[in-house]
């Protein structure tokens, strides 16, 4: 399976990096000199994933302008209303043409490490339900170490909320099929919940560090140490 299509989540407020995001989306901060964002695209490009499309919100037009100066050919996804992230995904779903899709939050930093974690999730998508898969990291391959489990993971990548050892990267692959019936504005946490349930939510573990720009003080510490992979 060739996954060709992709979408950044990039309309969120940032509130836990004010005072950067007060007059600047988080989207458009800095790790090591490069954006957020732009450590995003350079993933799904480098891999071929080449028909983009980014959500936006907050501050959206300093994103437009940044994305039509240096990414003309990239989509937007504009909601004059935060829609949350199913919400989003939802509203640019016509833009993947009933194809399978990867989905990227950005405020990971998105190293080239990365390729082989997407090669690998594909597989773990296809030889699972064909429904969705998302990447997730050890707690001790966390930048910042505060930060809790989301799921559990079993020899058959199947994931589950049982015990939460293991954190949810912002990366995964999606069927548009599972947004059937969905309608306004909801979490993802509700289809994940809905597949849990139904032995359909697939997984991979990476061995990537996890650079995630949580809040103001992780923030400044990515900045200020050498970390791996930057």
């Amino acid at each position: 399976m060739k996954i060709k299509k992709g979408m950044i989540l990039a309309a969120g407020f940032g509130k836990r990096l004010q005072p950067l995001t007060e007059n600047c989306p988080k989207p458009l901060l800095e790790v090591h000199g490069i954006k957020l964002l732009e450590y995003s695209i350079k993933l799904l490009l480098d891999n071929g994933i080449s028909e983009i499309i980014i959500n936006t919100h907050y501050l959206h037009e300093q994103i437009t302008k940044f994305i039509k100066k240096l990414y003309p050919n990239i989509a937007i996804s504009h909601e004059l209303q935060i829609l949350d992230t199913g919400g989003g995904i939802l509203n640019a779903l016509s833009f993947f043409k009933n194809e399978n899709f990867i989905v990227l939050n950005s405020d990971t930093v998105w190293v080239s490490a990365y390729a082989n974690d997407l090669k690998k999730l594909i597989h773990v998508f296809e030889h699972g339900k064909n429904k969705a898969a998302l990447l997730l990291s050890t707690k001790e391959n966390s930048f910042d170490k505060n930060l809790q489990g989301d799921f559990d993971i079993n020899n058959l990548n199947f994931l589950s909320k049982n015990i939460k050892n293991f954190i949810y990267t912002g990366c995964q692959i999606l069927n548009p099929v599972i947004f059937k019936n969905k309608t306004g504005i909801f979490s993802m946490n509700i289809i994940w919940d809905e597949l849990i349930k139904e032995h359909s939510l697939n997984g991979h573990i990476s061995s990537v560090p996890f650079l995630h720009a949580t809040d103001l003080n992780i923030y400044n510490q990515l900045n200020s140490f050498k970390t791996i992979g930057l």
